[in-house]
């Protein structure tokens, strides 16, 4: 029989068009920057994607069918373009059109297929690059490298558009296979800090895509189309009363709620509310199941103290071998920091980062489990009664992982996350030596519009950036500052304040600078080395001083850290030494402390490295320094 069908006059049977109609349905193409829809050669219709996403922003369709996310600032480009549009031809496609523009991003994007069937789909990504010319000069210099996953695997490292092209202005069209579950697609584009950064312009760098479109591999059995009006007047009765049988259980269940949360509320380690915000991500443990793991919490298998409680290494029953947190009860602030832990850790997952398995609750009860990393941390290995030799390329390896963490929290974390106390003894490492950024106990999540936030001061004295030990301004800057001297202690092999050495050494940033004075960068190289990299030496140290600057607008963000020490772009030189080594006279910066600021009428001062995960140990109490003297003035026993 004829038939007329997707607007195209066809001659076939009834049953091929209602497939041909099921596939253009469930398939859909995005012309990525583009400002209007095209009918490319693959009968595949990209539609517009001109929103203008920015620092961190978000699009979903009229249709719910699909959307795009994008986060990250071109920080060096004075005038910022997340999209991009040409004129040119490109001679090795049929569809010029689609190539001519692209959205880009200067740190992760990401495409959502929403609503979809379940079942294999093909994903076709399609790229081109129009930033650097086919020329004998040096704007054709520059490299834009950049990551693919889909559905969370991996699927391209260190993909460079132009390279797999063979040259500029030419298509580039990659498919892939994946299988959807849950309704949901995701494609992801990560700028790892490869590549180039500003050739030939400032902010030439981060994923870019012309299209994406994805097919189904399978007959699909239902349709993602909007139900039509008529089918919408017909089922009126059945809304109608399905609205009103929802709306009587929903009462009822809000007068139960209410009775409940009343009762909850006579004992205050009993109100579990605040877990409801809990990511699924989460395991719940019994508490039998921990104990049993922990042999009873027996001191053999103790690891250490933290300022919230003990952390024991236990097995669970599927084999695996954790670090169990046990919170006290009796810790004034426990609860509040414990429901931030879960929250923000499930929710992260990284490389770089401890893993959080789940967490127990149990009555009065509360503990969080985390994977187990058996070289403890890094300030045991390099300083600790126990240090082992690290050579020079795991010290450089560790320094450059322990970047990226940073660089995931501050940027390309779903939450935006400020750590608060990145520091040696806060930096695992697994079997392998690879650096995990551990205690998001302290950590804090704050509102994009916000550009410090004014609250209990929690961190170590070392590692503190000046203004946020003395004014509480917390940005991720503050995170750059410990993370500049963490990088001096890997480089050195030696902890910020030693007072066993000569005076003019106890202070490591102090020395430090001293050396950077009389080009002598090379001095603070740990001795215990029998070789090592003066090229990443120098470039390491350089990056300290960069980080540990006073201001801190003039500290780089942690994706240009990692960017300057893999040697993608050059390390700046700093000149003007820091006010907080030219104006204050130092005793000892080893001390952790919490108080509501800088006139708190006490700084509790932990003793010895931590032995355990995620830990700390308080113990007596100093006063705080008056206000007209200099902050870190004050006498502050040995420790860390």
């Amino acid at each position: 029989m004829s038939l007329q069908c997707s607007g195209f006059r066809v001659r076939m049977s009834t049953e091929g068009c209602a497939l041909q109609s099921w596939l253009s349905n469930l398939s859909f193409g995005i012309k990525c920057g583009g400002r209007r829809s095209i009918t490319a050669s693959d009968t595949i219709v990209y539609e517009v994607d001109d929103q203008n996403l920015t620092t961190a922003s978000y699009y979903v369709t009229d249709t719910t069918k699909w959307g795009v996310s994008s986060t990250g600032r071109f920080l060096d480009s004075r005038s910022p373009s997340y999209t991009r549009s040409v004129s040119n031809q490109f001679p090795n496609t049929l569809d010029t059109e689609l190539f001519q523009t692209a959205r880009l991003s200067p740190s992760s994007l990401r495409y959502y297929g929403l609503g979809l069937e379940n079942g294999n789909y093909t994903i076709k990504l399609q790229f081109s690059e129009t930033a650097y010319p086919d020329t004998a000069t040096w704007q054709s210099v520059g490299r834009r490298v950049f990551d693919i996953y889909i559905q969370g695997v991996r699927r391209e490292q260190d993909f460079d558009i132009r390279k797999t092209a063979g040259g500029s202005f030419l298509a580039v069209v990659r498919n892939y296979d994946a299988l959807v579950t849950n309704n949901f697609l995701e494609i992801h584009f990560f700028w790892a800090g490869k590549g180039t950064c500003c050739i030939p312009n400032q902010g030439d760098y981060g994923p870019a895509v012309s299209a994406v479109s994805i097919t189904p591999n399978f007959v699909p059995t239902v349709s993602n189309r909007p139900r039509s009006s008529a089918s919408g007047k017909n089922n009126t009765g059945l809304v109608v009363g399905l609205a009103v049988g929802i709306s009587v259980f929903c009462v009822f269940l809000l007068v139960l709620g209410f009775i409940w949360r009343q009762r909850r509320k006579r004992s205050s380690w009993q109100d579990d509310e605040e877990l409801l915000g809990i990511s699924s991500r989460a395991d719940m443990f019994s508490y039998a199941e921990l104990r049993t793991a922990t042999e009873d919490f027996s001191p053999a298998n103790k690891l250490g103290e933290g300022g919230f409680g003990p952390v024991f290494k236990g097995k669970l029953s599927d084999g695996r071998v954790v670090a169990v947190k046990q919170l006290l009860v009796a810790s004034s602030q426990g609860k509040t920091q414990f429901v931030t832990e879960i929250s923000t850790i499930s929710a992260v997952q990284h490389k770089h980062l401890v893993k959080l398995y789940g967490c127990c609750v149990e009555g009065d009860k509360r503990l969080l489990v985390y994977e187990y990393l058996e070289n403890k941390s890094l300030d045991q290995m390099l300083f600790g009664k126990h240090k082992r030799s690290l050579d020079w390329s795991t010290r450089f390896e560790i320094c450059l992982g322990t970047a990226r963490g940073l660089a995931y929290l501050h940027e390309e974390s779903r939450v935006r996350i400020v750590h608060r106390d990145v520091k040696a003894s806060n930096i695992l490492l697994d079997t392998d030596l690879i650096p995990k950024i551990s205690d998001f106990g302290l950590a804090k999540l704050y509102d994009d519009k916000k550009t410090h936030i004014s609250t209990r001061v929690a961190g170590t004295i070392g590692y503190l950036a000046p203004e946020y030990a003395m004014r509480g301004h917390l940005t991720e800057k503050a995170d750059v500052f410990g993370f500049g001297v963490v990088a001096l202690e890997i480089l050195s092999g030696r902890p910020n304040s030693d007072t066993t050495l000569p005076q003019e050494k106890v202070y490591l940033l102090e020395w430090a600078w001293q050396l950077h004075e009389n080009n002598l960068e090379l001095e603070i190289v740990d001795p215990t080395l029998s070789s090592y990299s003066k090229d990443e030496a120098v470039r390491m140290f350089g990056v300290a001083l960069l980080c540990t600057q006073s201001a801190p607008s003039q500290r780089p963000s942690m994706s240009r850290v990692v960017a300057m020490l893999a040697g993608d772009i050059e390390v700046a030189t700093v000149t003007s030494k820091p006010t907080y080594l030219t104006d204050w006279q130092f005793n000892d910066v080893t001390n952790t402390f919490t108080g509501t600021d800088y006139s708190s009428t006490s700084l509790p001062q932990t003793t010895g490295s931590s032995e355990a995960h995620m830990s700390s140990q308080p113990s007596s109490l100093l006063p705080s320094p008056r206000l007209t003297d200099p902050m870190l003035h004050e006498g502050i026993t040995d420790g860390r």
